[in-house]
Formats: C-alpha cells, sequence, structure tokens
C-alpha cells in the first residue's frame, strides 16, 4: 500500500474504543455513551471536525506569517448543522473563524479566502473516491 500519509486503526474487546496509530503517535477514538460507547475520547465526527478546523487554523498562521501580518490568535468552532442539510445525502460544516490581531479589513477578507485553500477543507469539498479492500 503506497500513501502520502497513513493511519492504522484497530479496536478490541472495549466497545466502540478504537486505537489509532501514525507517525508514532498514539491516540483513542470512541463514542459517546448514548450510542453505546464508553465516551473515553473524542468520536470520530468530532476528530473529522478538528482535522478540518486544526488545518485551517494552521494555513492561517502560515499565511499571516508569511505576509508578516499582525495575526495573534485564530479561535475555530466546527459543528455539524443537519437542520441546514438541503438533502440527506449533503453533509453541512459549520465553521467559525474569530481572528484576532490588529489587521485591515483587506487582510481579514484574504485570510477568509486562505481558509478555503486548506488542504483538508480541499479534500472535503472535492470528489473522494474510497478503495476498500481485505486482507
Amino acid at each position: 500500500m503506497t500513501m502520502d500519509e497513513s493511519v492504522k486503526v484497530s479496536i478490541g474487546n472495549v466497545p466502540y474504543q478504537v486505537s489509532v496509530e501514525t507517525r508514532g503517535h498514539r491516540w483513542l477514538v470512541d463514542e459517546p455513551e448514548d450510542v453505546g460507547g464508553g465516551d473515553t475520547a473524542p468520536s470520530p465526527g468530532e476528530l473529522l471536525l478538528s482535522s478540518l478546523g486544526s488545518c485551517t487554523a494552521i494555513t492561517l498562521k502560515m499565511y499571516a506569517t508569511r505576509k508578516k501580518w499582525p495575526m495573534e490568535d485564530v479561535e475555530i468552532e466546527l459543528a455539524f448543522n443537519t437542520a441546514l442539510k438541503p438533502d440527506p445525502l449533503t453533509t453541512v460544516i459549520e465553521r467559525n473563524i474569530t481572528i484576532k490581531g490588529d489587521l485591515t479589513d483587506e487582510q481579514r477578507a484574504r485570510l477568509m479566502q486562505i481558509a478555503d485553500a486548506c488542504p483538508v477543507h480541499k479534500v472535503l469539498t472535492n470528489p473522494i473516491k474510497i478503495i476498500t479492500r481485505q486482507d
């Protein structure tokens, strides 16, 4: 299997608790108690949202640093919004970005454009093909 980035996931005897490994890092994923999990870690959906939020924050920080703009902090809140789903096949993610720093309106507008250029945003907004194999 050849991949640019890979993650190994395994599940044992603890209901819905998953161990994730990549590049020497390990963490857990779990489901909330109301769906049978132990609520010992973030859910898969929360991790997906955190990937988008983290990538967005890093992309904004890199861009502002490269431009030498006085961006002090970025806070991003993300959620799935099922009330806004136009159809069953569409997922709606709301991403609210708060940028702190002495920036002009033009700089802020440009950073909001750059937010959509983060690699995870591009993955999530373009067609995705998942190839599943069995070993």
